[in-house]
């Protein structure tokens, strides 16, 4: 039985250690595409057409592939949140997260170049802050510096401590790779890691 190719079209080290619980082999790269917005395009559109561009993107490269993209902004009200990268834009959006909720949009596409075949979907994950002190969040941000993640947070790690709720179908949305949306997808094009004997997949570094 010929190992399928999966390429993960990310550089994303949380979206590699995401796809790696499916103990799937798994190839990665960078799709390298310009994310900018486009006019009149909300974050559900944005999020969907870029995870499609991510997979397409390298097609040509891994011809003999499926290969995944996704993509994630987080809004409050109709707010688009990135990245902070530096600390006091961390401490702003964290303050103004006090008591509200952030919704998270996390396009996922599945591309076959061998026949051109995608599948898409947005997975949608709500998630209500604490009243967070402003020591809390001094203390939280130094201990964990979030500040290449989207919220200025990692829901994975302490991050988990700044929510009164949460609200979706996936965890695993929220870090940036729904699995099992992504699984569903997989199935259809023949692979599915629990029809397969313990050896016969191989987890990728």
């Amino acid at each position: 039985m010929i190992k399928p190719k999966i390429l993960l079209a990310s550089s994303s080290l949380y979206r590699r250690q995401l796809l790696q619980k499916l103990g799937l082999a798994f190839d990665w790269a960078s799709p390298g595409i310009d994310e900018s917005h486009q006019p009149d395009e909300n974050p559900m559109q944005l999020v969907r057409r870029l995870a499609e561009a991510k997979a397409r993107h390298l097609a040509n490269t891994y011809p003999g592939h499926l290969i995944i993209g996704s993509d994630q902004v987080a809004t409050i009200g109709d707010h688009i949140i990135g990245k902070p990268h530096i600390h006091s834009n961390a401490v702003a959006q964290l303050t103004s997260f006090r008591q509200r909720e952030v919704t998270f949009m996390t396009g996922l596409c599945l591309f076959n170049p061998a026949v051109n075949r995608t599948q898409t979907s947005v997975e949608i994950y709500r998630v209500r802050f604490r009243n967070l002190s402003d020591e809390q969040i001094e203390n939280y941000l130094q201990r964990e510096q979030p500040y290449d993640c989207a919220g200025s947070f990692k829901s994975e790690g302490l991050g988990i401590c700044l929510f009164e709720q949460l609200e979706g179908d996936d965890p695993n949305t929220l870090v940036g790779l729904p699995l099992i949306a992504l699984t569903r997808m997989l199935a259809k094009e023949g692979v599915d890691p629990l029809d397969q004997p313990a050896n016969f997949f191989q987890t990728s570094s």
